[in-house]
């Protein structure tokens, strides 16, 4: 164990463990899978278990972690281990922003029936975007009208993880025409169900390795068992699985995180600089440690949410949180690949030097799972303050 892990330690020694084993099983993957295609990717890392939500029982006792906890760590292991951010990220929004808020809501049956998602040979995509408006969910204009004891679907969402090369979509649609909070309703289907048409991926600067795209829906028509829940508890249904998603999907930064703060300072304690270490310089040391204080504040943050939800806690009492913790670790995480650029240099945009800086995927953090700005109003009115989008 490094000094860095060691000063980084948020938890009990069983969660680290976790980390630790997760590490070290992808590491062979990672360097297997480098120029693999995406879903070759999450197939081989879907054997190691990052995607199934229940730990074998052998590891429940004693200070096990719960399986929420566990989940971040295998994440957190799998991104340290040098495997493809994207990619990680993509396995970071199946469970957390899907699995998780999914399991809470369907019947057992219908949970048994989606195993395979939990296999790695089904990809389930989140479909709520859409060209006209994201943030505002109740702007959508896809529509699902009732046609006898099913639906018809018309519509479009764009900028959707996965949606290329997804087997499954998980689609909000409005099933009212007013604003009410019961508008909307959630659908969960087959990409290649007759009427839906798949864009090709768009060119993305920003986590190349997970492809993104649009769905489009022309007639498409669904029973009633492809609707999640009653009809109109779309937004209910949203909110849980935006909790999830803000309250933990930032966990698949914390591996890069991690790296990029090893890199720099093995770098700095070895550099010649104007006649000794580069590290001896204060102004270095006080930008490592802002590096090291950033990823603290973003792992205990991580774990403390992954805790409350072990522990049973609802959602609907997360929102605030959920929301800070996403604001404060995607800022830190951009804040902390700024200082590693500062101190790397030149050497920062040389794509094959030792100290190659990603600054576009830290900035997209601000923005997914709802862009901060937008995260701060909602902050304030749990506040009390009468302020509006």
């Amino acid at each position: 164990m490094t000094a860095t892990d060691r000063l980084l330690r948020t938890g009990p020694t069983a969660t680290e463990a976790v980390v630790s084993e997760y590490r070290d099983r992808a590491r062979p993957l990672a360097e297997q899978l480098a120029g693999k295609g995406f879903r070759d990717q999450w197939e081989a890392l879907a054997g190691l278990g990052v995607l199934r939500l229940d730990p074998p029982e052998p590891d429940r006792a004693g200070d096990a972690p719960g399986p929420v906890t566990r989940s971040l760590a295998m994440v957190e292991g799998i991104g340290l281990a040098g495997v493809d951010p994207g990619v990680v990220y993509a396995l970071a929004s199946q469970v957390f922003g899907m699995q998780y808020p999914l399991r809470a809501v369907l019947p057992e049956e219908a949970w048994r029936s989606l195993a395979h998602l939990q296999e790695g040979r089904v990809l389930l995509c989140h479909a709520l975007t859409e060209r006209r408006g994201g943030s505002d969910p109740l702007s959508m204009d896809t529509r699902a009208r009732r046609d006898g004891d099913g639906y018809v679907l018309d519509g479009a969402k764009t900028f959707i993880t996965a949606a290329p090369v997804a087997d499954l979509a998980l689609v909000f649609a409005r099933t009212e025409e007013n604003r009410s909070p019961f508008a909307l309703s959630a659908f969960l289907f087959p990409v290649d169900t007759p009427g839906v048409t798949r864009a090709d991926a768009f060119a993305k600067t920003a986590l190349p390795g997970v492809p993104m795209g649009e769905l489009a829906f022309e007639g498409v028509r669904l029973t009633a068992d492809h609707r999640i829940g009653a009809e109109g508890s779309g937004l209910a249904i949203l909110s849980s699985t935006t909790t999830w998603e803000r309250a933990l999907l930032l966990g698949y930064a914390l591996g890069p995180m991690r790296i990029t703060l090893q890199r720099i300072t093995t770098w700095a304690s070895e550099r010649d600089h104007f006649g000794r270490r580069m590290g001896a310089s204060h102004q270095v040391a006080a930008r490592v440690s802002d590096m090291a204080l950033a990823l603290h504040r973003s792992r205990s943050l991580l774990y403390a949410m992954a805790a409350r939800l072990d522990a049973g806690t609802p959602t609907r009492r997360l929102s605030a949180e959920a929301a800070l913790t996403k604001i404060s670790v995607s800022e830190d995480y951009v804040r902390l690949t700024g200082h590693a650029t500062a101190l790397s240099g030149v050497r920062a945009f040389i794509a094959d030097s030792e100290l190659p800086a990603d600054l576009h995927s830290p900035m997209a953090a601000l923005t997914y799972a709802g862009p901060n700005d937008l995260l701060r109003v909602g902050v304030a009115r749990e506040f009390g303050l009468p302020v509006e989008n």
